[in-house]
């Protein structure tokens, strides 16, 4: 039964997977402002519709990002599980992949760590118990748990290596599409790798909260400078100004942005946060979710595409007009803002920043998972309306 449902997922992932091309950090809690540790993904695909779901499983229950059409929870692009294991991957295209061997399940992969594994040693003996040429991965895959550890895997089908956070000189790791172990000066996604080091260089210290106002959303060029956000506030609604995003954090197809906030101990792994902004991240707004809710809101989930990311799929075709080939990369920042006050970038930071602030207080009164859900809910109607309301 297990070889024949292998044989259907690769079929599936022939057809469903489309290009996936990330930009991530795992950060040990030696670099966070409270010590615990963080990991984040920006989501890149042609899958540009997501749902978040929660996946009720054995032994351990998930909540996780998904393709539209895919909502059993056994395809997953991160996750949260009950026990505050997280995990999410970035594609690695200068890892070895063996012609005619199995590629592309890395979903799979996921959805199996989610359930499977309480902790990110859990996870490195998944990977070793499963090393084979039907495995099916070559990726990075970060991951950090309740106990403090935060690491990135290296993977191919016939091996991997582990890199601990808090090895690293600034006690975290940002990657992008290549791996350290693999092929040197190969893969994908360098510039975006400058300009997440360089913000990162810029802080003290790292913050869930930083990662999500400025980080997800970010359209700098460490190569090719672009008019500062202090400045579009000048331009004029009445001209289009465009830049080219394709090497840039948020990418026209980016389609959620992925943040885990977790904790610093096992007794406090239902507090573990997983933060969804579900579409491309400059045109959404984040919402904050718990495993033991046992539930992700219907603005995530429901329907035949989620409503927050039909909202932020009709904020993305104003700010990206071009449809033609690689004209999709320009995006016209007169729409995020402009001296006649139209436009919705600071709409959105403020209403993220307010939530930031909600969500910080609301988890200092120790609540319990019901009123997690009420939470989670109330905020993902607000979300909703923010972005309707947006013209």
């Amino acid at each position: 039964m297990r070889k024949i449902f292998l044989i259907f997922m690769v079929f599936i992932s022939l057809f469903s997977f489309g290009n996936e091309e990330c930009t991530t950090a795992v950060i040990s809690g030696r670099a966070t402002v409270d010590g615990a540790p963080i990991l984040w993904k920006n989501r890149d695909t042609s899958h540009l519709f997501n749902k978040v779901i929660f996946v009720n499983e054995k032994p351990y229950s998930y909540i996780a990002i998904v393709n539209n059409e895919e909502i059993s929870g056994r395809i997953v692009w991160s996750g949260l599980n009950e026990k505050g294991f997280a995990i999410m991957n970035s594609a690695a295209y200068n890892l070895p992949l063996k012609c005619g061997e199995t590629k592309d399940l890395e979903g799979l992969i996921m959805a199996d760590a989610l359930r499977k594994c309480a902790n990110v040693n859990d996870f490195e003996k998944f990977i070793k118990e499963n090393l084979g040429q039907s495995l099916g991965a070559q990726a990075n895959f970060g991951v950090i748990d309740a106990e403090g550890n935060a690491a990135l895997f290296e993977v191919h089908n016939h091996g991997y290596k582990r890199l601990d956070a808090i090895s690293f000189p600034h006690f975290y790791i940002v990657n992008t599409n290549f791996s350290r172990s693999g092929e040197d000066g190969k893969g994908f996604g360098y510039v975006r790798f400058m300009q997440v080091e360089n913000m990162f260089k810029s802080r003290k210290k790292l913050s869930h909260s930083y990662l999500i106002v400025s980080v997800i959303r970010n359209i700098d060029n460490p190569l090719i400078p672009v008019l500062p956000m202090e400045k579009w506030h000048y331009l004029s609604n009445k001209k289009p100004y465009f830049v080219y995003t394709y090497d840039c954090i948020n990418r026209s197809y980016t389609a959620n942005a992925f943040v885990v906030h977790g904790v610093k101990s096992q007794r406090e792994a239902k507090y573990s946060t997983m933060w969804v902004a579900l579409g491309e991240p400059i045109t959404t707004i984040a919402v904050p979710l718990w495993v033991c809710t046992k539930s992700t809101p219907y603005e995530l989930r429901g329907g035949e595409k989620a409503s927050i990311a039909v909202e932020s799929m009709r904020l993305k075709k104003k700010l990206r007009p071009f449809n033609k080939g690689k004209m999709g990369e320009y995006l016209d920042l007169t729409k995020l803002d402009n001296r006649q006050n139209t436009g919705w970038i600071k709409i959105i930071r403020d209403k993220q920043s307010e939530i930031l602030t909600k969500t910080k207080r609301f988890l200092e009164t120790k609540p319990d998972c019901q009123e997690m859900k009420k939470f989670q809910e109330e905020i993902a109607k607000q979300v909703y309306e923010v972005l309707k309301n947006i013209k």
